[in-house]
């Protein structure tokens, strides 16, 4: 029996929509998955294998095929792992879809839905396609109910996700949405991001002397230019780097989310509000240029790109 998902996968900062074909058919058991997969998405098979299993369902002994269309995008991460394991329940006939659903989230040995990286411009994504609901794992629910315009669904587990799946509607008491706060992040001394308590940035009032510099840094925020600081360690260019974000106002509704979806895709922290304070990254001087420009195979943001706020 054929079954089709929709799902999506990240492609450097946007979503892209995936439709994921499954076939259970008679034969020798096996397990394919073709669509330009690179080794994370590979290695699904193993996790949607234990995850079926120990969600008390049974894993169809026959040959299962799993096509990722559109077929010449190369595909990656671990977001189609939960469409993947519905389509074959599906496809076995251990579960009836109803409805036209999309669905997101890595799936663990033990059936539990994991947030992926790049969830809000995924859910954007399926939302321009027009899709009515989009089904994600209970801790990113925050993250993607800041795309709008789509019914957001969470889920805990596997077997949630196709009770869900299941349902012609949704009953019991009505979920209220939470509530977004706006959620600042600041970078500590190596260009990384920590989730928690948020650490404010030092004020220009706090830096002692450097009377000068402290006027250059003050006519160049206020012109909107560039800074190139020299001097020996200790001086403190660090610090007066580390004033700029307090001095700057906050980011408007288009630059926050630019800078939402740019530290969704890189995956440091949670999610849980619209980013409104400028970014701020301090790499080491031994950085590597693809670490500091970005690239790779998978396109992955460099320091560069998460120190951007801006629309392009």
């Amino acid at each position: 029996m054929l079954a089709s998902l929709l799902s999506a996968t990240i492609q450097g900062l946007d979503g892209r929509p995936i439709r994921v074909e499954v076939d259970v058919a008679p034969g020798l058991p096996g397990f394919t998955i073709v669509g330009l997969a690179d080794t994370a998405l590979q290695e699904a098979r193993e996790r949607v294998r234990g995850a079926i299993r120990n969600s008390g369902y049974e894993y169809p002994p026959r040959r299962i095929t799993v096509n990722l269309a559109p077929a010449e995008m190369r595909k990656g991460g671990a977001s189609l792992d939960l469409a993947i394991a519905l389509g074959i329940l599906v496809g076995s006939e251990q579960v009836r879809a109803n409805g036209r659903w999309a669905v997101l989230g890595e799936l663990s040995l033990g059936g539990e839905l994991r947030p992926v990286p790049g969830l809000l411009p995924m859910v954007a994504a399926l939302a321009r396609r027009r899709v009515s609901r989009v089904l994600v794992p209970v801790e990113g629910e925050p993250e993607a109910r800041l795309a709008g315009g789509i019914d957001v669904v969470p889920a805990a587990t596997l077997s949630d996700a196709a009770a869900l799946v299941r349902e012609t509607r949704r009953t019991g008491v009505r979920r209220q949405p939470p509530r977004i706060e706006f959620a600042a992040e600041v970078g500590d001394e190596t260009g990384s991001t920590r989730s928690g308590d948020i650490v404010p940035a030092p004020d220009l009032s706090e830096v002692r002397g450097q009377f000068e510099a402290r006027r250059a840094v003050e006519i160049a925020v206020a012109g909107g230019h560039g800074l190139v600081m020299v001097g020996p360690p200790g001086s403190g260019k660090t610090l007066l780097a580390r004033t700029v974000p307090g001095l700057l106002p906050p980011l408007d509704d288009d630059e926050a989310r630019v800078a939402t979806i740019i530290a969704s895709v890189a995956g440091s922290v949670p999610i849980r509000g619209l980013v409104r304070t400028r970014p701020f990254r301090a790499p080491h001087h031994t950085i590597s240029y693809a670490a500091m420009v970005g690239g790779g195979p998978h396109l992955s943001p460099g320091e560069v790109t998460l120190a951007n706020a801006r629309v392009c």
